[in-house]
């Protein structure tokens, strides 16, 4: 099979051609139509994150149809469309999977990080972790609900309920949650880079409040804020942007280093978490939301060849909404 394998971190991935992968027992086979492309994997390609399984494939929005199903799969056939995300596997044992945050498991593994990823034709992926994909949603759009949705959809709910949503960070994930957000009745004002015109644009028009740079105070507090972009130093400004008791989310895997703060902006019970992964649950929730949404996602089709093209579209901010690399 064709497949794009990273070597060594800071290096473009190569076009190469491996082995079909054997499913194990309770693994099944799957060859990829699609698999979506967002931050997590440029820290992958770039070394943020430092517990690579080398050479790996990468790829955790993987979308395509079951061949091969191992000995011990019972609820998975050949020929089901399955999506699979960047939670690949957990012990199933352990306090934090016997309590349904399997996303916290210390033997946790991740899709195109520590297990082969999608971009390639095929993959295997664990049955436990592949979840049926909406009926309605082509593969170049479902593709981004896998990773852009589940993470911002966790994310959305670890916010709570308030109705004024701050979005730092206006990429795949915030124009997916958009929608959800205003399904719910709530209003999201959109924070950009400073000069980011084209994506405050885009929240605009996809109806966010106010859309303005990252250090702009909104016009009105927030309830909560979701930090999509990995900068570290817009804590202490979504602190300030949030009212008493407000709740600042971090939603990404990998930040820069937050910078010292006042305590004052934090004072008020105010909160600043972190989101880790997904669960099973989330997975689940989301997908059976999303067509009632309904979520439409905004998709930029690449082959598997140019997919390094892909990865550095997305580092400069080139296009909005995702990057999908076509595999099949």
């Amino acid at each position: 099979m064709r497949a794009m394998i990273l070597e060594k971190p800071g290096t473009l991935l190569r076009l190469t051609e491996l082995a079909d992968p054997t499913p194990k027992p309770h693994q099944v086979l799957i060859r990829v139509s699609a698999c979506g492309v967002c931050r997590t994997d440029l820290h992958v390609v770039d070394g943020d994150l430092t517990e690579a399984k080398l050479p790996v494939v990468p790829g955790h929005q993987i979308v395509g149809r079951i061949e091969q199903i191992g000995s011990a799969v019972s609820a998975l056939r050949p020929g089901d469309r399955v999506g699979v995300p960047w939670l690949g596997g957990s012990c199933g044992h352990c306090d934090y999977c016997q309590s349904g945050q399997e996303n916290l498991c210390d033997q946790s593994k991740y899709t195109g990080y520590q297990m082969d990823g999608g971009l390639a034709e095929r993959c295997v992926a664990d049955e436990r972790f592949c979840f049926p994909i909406p009926e309605g949603y082509p593969d170049l759009q479902a593709a981004p609900l896998l990773c852009a949705g589940l993470i911002g959809y966790r994310s959305l709910r670890m916010a709570g309920d308030g109705k004024r949503l701050g979005f730092y960070g206006f990429g795949a994930a915030a124009h997916i949650l958009i929608q959800v957000a205003h399904y719910q009745k709530r209003e999201v004002f959109a924070f950009t880079r400073e000069g980011d015109s084209e994506s405050q644009a885009f929240a605009l028009k996809l109806g966010a409040k106010w859309a303005g740079k990252s250090e702009d105070s909104p016009p009105e507090l927030l309830d909560a804020a979701i930090i999509f972009a990995p900068v570290g130093s817009l804590v202490p400004a979504a602190l300030r942007a949030v009212r008493k008791g407000g709740t600042v989310v971090c939603a990404g895997i990998h930040m820069s280093d937050i910078p010292s703060f006042p305590y004052s902006i934090l004072w008020g019970e105010r909160v600043v978490r972190s989101v880790a992964n997904l669960t099973r649950r989330d997975g689940e929730e989301f997908l059976a939301l999303a067509p009632k949404v309904p979520v439409k996602t905004v998709a930029h089709p690449y082959p598997l060849e140019r997919a390094n093209e892909a990865l550095g579209d997305l580092r400069a901010g080139r296009f909005t909404g995702a990057a999908v690399i076509v595999v099949d």
